[in-house]
């Protein structure tokens, strides 16, 4: 049966016209603008979090296909980005086209995808476990990428969300629950746009009162999550979303008000510069930005294990990051004061692929070893003066500092250090350690191990306690 004309139909049917957010009350502590907004600081519980998992699936899990040419910019290989590359006519999108016409045919609509996006192997418990099992602190959902398509029964995406068409399950809900059930934050990602609503394409401030606006407090309000992480914010500006007066609503109104965390993208302008914590995504700001800046307020880094958030099917096994590289990379985000939320695209019958539940479980393996020079730190800011060793990492948490190296060290290691730890020890060993500090220089000697007591794979930490001023 084909969907389309009745998607097309229905496809974004109204609960009626949507009041305005009430903001601006003389009770309330935030006023709708971002001098006033930006004052609010972020929850504690992120910063602490330092590591969660984001889960990109959706219709798009259904054709499960980009392409996987390197000479492309990563964001012309994201596979959930598939309906709005078929639209498109140009050199960059034309693997799209060619691969929906030989697979699928010229009558084959992108909604026609709907009824066989099942997840009839979605099992919420056991996504959940996995990722407690990782070492995940938070996941983050996508509830509404930019297809619009809903992974809750929204009364403003009627015949287009996951109860209504297709799994015929509220994933946002069951899976909410599971992931508490296992004592991790739970986030929700939101497109504020979508490419074919037909009133965004014909009157944007209609759209954004009548469903962005009350589709996003409809999330909030029902769900509650501890997260709110939105996108597609660079089609339009600030005051175009209505943002300001969103957050001030969020933060004054909202039955999270107190400990929701959100992100920065609310405008073409904001990344960076306002909401909550900052944003990047395989290393950029933006499009444009590079990597390598400095964050006044905290922030996360967030990609794929591969080169796509969505799942793409046509990704081998050299498409995607070791699971070395990716406990670097944690190291690395971390040390500079980031977290890391590391995507994982579930397929369309809801089953995690094996590498990427590989990958999380060796990550999960590093952290049961060496957790706590990861949650709860923050970043040194002396560490660029203490060593010049491009293998050599370093966290902080009170009193105590946390080296982290990623070749397994053979040879002494010297710090510029002001005082002396009162004592030292590698992280899952108990084998005792020397050191010496003389004018301001600390010299660690590492341990010769046999392969049996090696505590880890991919990198080895040294706790040294006592060895900062309080």
């Amino acid at each position: 049966m084909r969907y389309l004309c009745c998607v097309l139909a229905l496809l974004y049917s109204f609960a009626g016209t949507a009041q305005p957010l009430a903001v601006g009350a003389a009770s309330n502590q935030y006023e709708a603008n971002w001098a006033s907004l930006d004052k609010r600081e972020v929850p504690g519980w992120f910063e602490d979090a330092k590591f969660g998992v984001f889960i990109h699936w959706g219709l798009y899990s259904v054709p499960a296909w980009g392409p996987t040419d390197k000479s492309l910019r990563v964001g012309a290989r994201y596979a959930e980005w598939y309906w709005n590359r078929l639209s498109l006519t140009s050199k960059e999108t034309q693997g799209f086209r060619d691969h929906h016409l030989q697979f699928y045919g010229p009558g084959f609509k992108y909604p026609d995808f709907a009824p066989q996006f099942k997840a009839e192997y979605f099992k919420p418990t056991d996504w959940a476990a996995l990722l407690q099992q990782a070492g995940a602190k938070y996941v983050v959902l996508t509830t509404k990428h930019h297809e619009g398509f809903t992974l809750w029964p929204s009364q403003y995406s009627v015949n287009w969300n996951a109860v209504d068409v297709g799994p015929h399950q509220n994933i946002v809900d069951s899976l909410t629950r599971a992931v508490r059930g296992q004592g991790m934050k739970m986030g929700y990602y939101y497109s504020l746009y979508e490419w074919f609503h037909p009133l965004y394409k014909t009157n944007v401030p209609r759209y954004v009162a009548e469903h962005m606006l009350p589709q996003m407090k409809e999330l909030v309000s029902t769900y509650q999550p501890d997260l709110l992480w939105t996108d597609g914010e660079w089609e339009q500006s600030d005051t175009t979303w209505r943002s300001t007066e969103f957050l001030a609503w969020l933060y004054n109104e909202s039955p999270v008000g107190k400990s929701i965390v959100v992100n920065d993208r609310w405008g073409k302008t904001t990344r960076g510069k306002h909401g909550g914590y900052y944003t990047t995504e395989y290393g950029k700001l933006s499009d444009v930005d590079a990597a390598g800046m400095e964050f006044s307020r905290p922030w996360e880094e967030c990609r794929g294990i591969g080169s796509s958030f969505g799942y793409n099917r046509a990704e081998k096994l050299e498409d995607y990051s070791s699971s070395e590289q990716l406990v670097h990379l944690l190291i690395e985000k971390v040390a500079r004061g980031g977290n890391l939320l590391l995507n994982i695209g579930p397929t369309s019958d809801g089953l995690i692929p094996v590498v990427m539940e590989q990958r999380l479980r060796e990550i999960g393996a590093w952290l049961g070893v060496n957790g706590e020079a990861i949650y709860g730190t923050r970043k040194w800011p002396q560490a660029a003066r203490a060593t010049t060793d491009k293998t050599l990492f370093m966290t902080r948490k009170g009193a105590d500092l946390y080296l982290i190296s990623t070749v397994f060290p053979t040879k002494p290691i010297t710090l510029e250090l002001a005082g002396v730890p009162a004592s030292v020890r590698m992280l899952g060993s108990g084998v005792a350690l020397k050191s010496r500090w003389k004018n301001g220089k600390y010299t660690l000697q590492p341990p010769v191990l046999a392969y049996p007591d090696v505590p880890c794979q991919y990198a080895w930490v040294f706790k040294l306690e006592g060895a900062l001023p309080q």
